[in-house]
């Protein structure tokens, strides 16, 4: 196989192996506000570097000058599948209350080998439950890599695509575009992004983000005003 698909695929792998840490602490009672919360793997929980440094934490700090009443909860953990979040999930609502929920799940279900489908059906389950707790969801999607084999890419990706197709989600088709095989944006273990990728996979998320969290802000400020 070639260079790019052999490192997109250690890459991809080496999202099963994380710290299994937490990013970020979470609250044992409901916050007040408004809040974002993020469920995801080792991309998201920022694997190997400075969580400081991660995408979130940029994303943050890209909100506070003009939307810092928004606190931001990430709830990301290495080597994380979508059986794992579904599990999590109905906690962290509770104690969190988002008004947006950003799903970053999948790839560990895809490298395991485990049914697409099945895939599907929880990230489904989790946009039910955020829906009915009143949370808007955005997906920020995966794509295997070719080694996998023809078929299951296919259906990876179908299976992706039919809950990004739901009306009320906010679909990125993937996440790791223009990251994924670039050598000088992956970490000395071929694996998982630099600090220096971190801004370009916000600028990826904030393909679908923007708008959602530009209407909170928006809401936020006409309440202050109040």
């Amino acid at each position: 196989m070639g260079y790019r698909v052999l490192v997109t695929a250690l890459f991809l792998y080496g999202l099963l192996f994380g710290s299994g840490l937490w990013a970020s602490s979470e609250s044992q009672h409901p916050d007040t506000g408004i809040s974002v919360l993020v469920l995801g793997d080792s991309i998201s929980a920022a694997y190997g570097i400075d969580k400081r440094d991660g995408w979130v934490a940029l994303l943050e700090q890209r909100l506070e000058p003009q939307c810092a009443s928004v606190k931001i909860h990430n709830a990301s953990v290495s080597g994380e599948t979508s059986a794992g979040g579904l599990q999590r999930l109905p906690s962290l609502l509770a104690a969190h209350q988002p008004q947006l929920l950003v799903i970053e799940l999948g790839a560990n279900d895809g490298l395991r080998g485990l049914s697409p489908k099945q895939m599907s059906r929880n990230l489904q389950h989790m946009v039910d439950l955020a829906e009915a707790a009143g949370a808007r969801v955005v997906l920020l999607g995966m794509l295997m890599p070719p080694n996998l084999g023809a078929a299951y890419v296919r259906l990876f990706e179908q299976a992706m695509s039919d809950v990004g197709d739901d009306e009320s989600v906010l679909f990125l088709a993937f996440f790791l575009k223009d990251v994924a095989g670039n050598r000088r944006l992956l970490q000395a273990d071929g694996l998982h992004p630099t600090a220096a990728a971190q801004p370009r996979l916000l600028d990826n998320a904030w393909e679908v983000l923007q708008q959602p969290l530009t209407a909170i802000c928006h809401a936020t400020l006409a309440v202050t005003r109040l």
